[in-house]
């Protein structure tokens, strides 16, 4: 567990900052912002000695609406850059947010690749299966036959990507899923997330009512994800792939080791980068 403060000293309230959120009124970003803060709180972690990391997107923007470290990086980089500061801090708690175009289409790659390292940080993924950013077009999630967008009068025509099916297959070794109708859920989830030792995936559902209003009814869609061991990568890729994409609560955790920095062997970078030239130059 990361430094905390005396419990109860600070509120959810003490961890947002004075900027107002400009996200359309009833999406689900705010609802997981209120989740973050309240788990944050709960935990009694130090403002200090937390840093929030983004990239871009309407999601991307929520390192601004907290009174903590933060950084909102490029498109799709968000996971490198997280990666990269807590094997440089570990003793800070990192957190990663992002949305689905952010993380699963130009992030795609770092996605696969922070799974399968496991280094100590959360990532928390706000999906709302659409580009709301940029007016609405279709995004790695958006099902195949949405035809609300322009840019794709018929529909994108292709499989969505399965978001805990990716992060399964690719080595994640916490994988959760939410929903911005249960911010009380959502919040335990962070939680375990973030005491979670190793790459922690939270897949946050988060209604978009401005592009695609029918999403207002995935707040009666949602259920208790299929009860099997979550400890049991094979149960749970076959309950993965017979689930609806609404399935919520922890869905897999494994006690891999996480990354240590500490344990990576040293090397005399100077003398390295000697060789090479000699190498080059010969």
């Amino acid at each position: 567990m990361q430094p905390t403060v005396n419990a109860g000293a600070l509120k959810p309230r003490d961890y947002k900052s004075a900027v107002k959120p400009i996200w359309c009124p009833g999406c689900g970003h705010n609802s997981v912002l209120t989740a973050l803060t309240k788990a944050l709180a709960s935990l009694g972690l130090a403002k200090e000695k937390v840093a929030i990391i983004s990239g871009i997107g309407c999601s991307s923007r929520l390192p601004a609406y907290t009174d903590l470290y933060g950084f909102h990086g490029v498109h799709g980089r968000a996971l490198p850059v997280a990666t990269g500061l807590k094997v440089a801090r570990p003793e800070l708690t990192v957190l990663a947010v992002g949305g689905d175009g952010d993380g699963f289409s130009i992030g795609g790659n770092h996605f696969l690749h922070a799974c399968r390292r496991n280094v100590d940080f959360v990532y928390i993924a706000m999906d709302n299966e659409v580009y709301g950013m940029t007016k609405g077009q279709a995004s790695p999630t958006t099902p195949a036959d949405w035809d609300h967008s322009k840019l794709t009068p018929h529909g994108p025509g292709v499989p969505p990507i399965q978001p805990v099916g990716l992060a399964l297959a690719a080595g994640a070794t916490f994988i959760a899923r939410g929903n911005y109708s249960s911010p009380k859920g959502l919040t335990d989830l962070i939680i375990a997330a973030i005491q979670h030792k190793g790459f922690a995936f939270v897949h946050a559902l988060s209604q978009c009512p401005t592009f695609v209003p029918e999403q207002k009814e995935w707040k009666h869609a949602v259920h208790p994800f299929a009860e099997v061991d979550t400890s049991d990568a094979a149960a749970v890729a076959a309950a993965v792939a017979r689930d609806d994409g609404f399935g919520q609560g922890i869905i897999y955790q494994s006690q891999r080791p996480a990354f240590d920095p500490a344990s990576a062997p040293e090397h005399d970078d100077a003398a390295l980068l000697e060789a090479m030239a000699a190498e080059f130059s010969a």
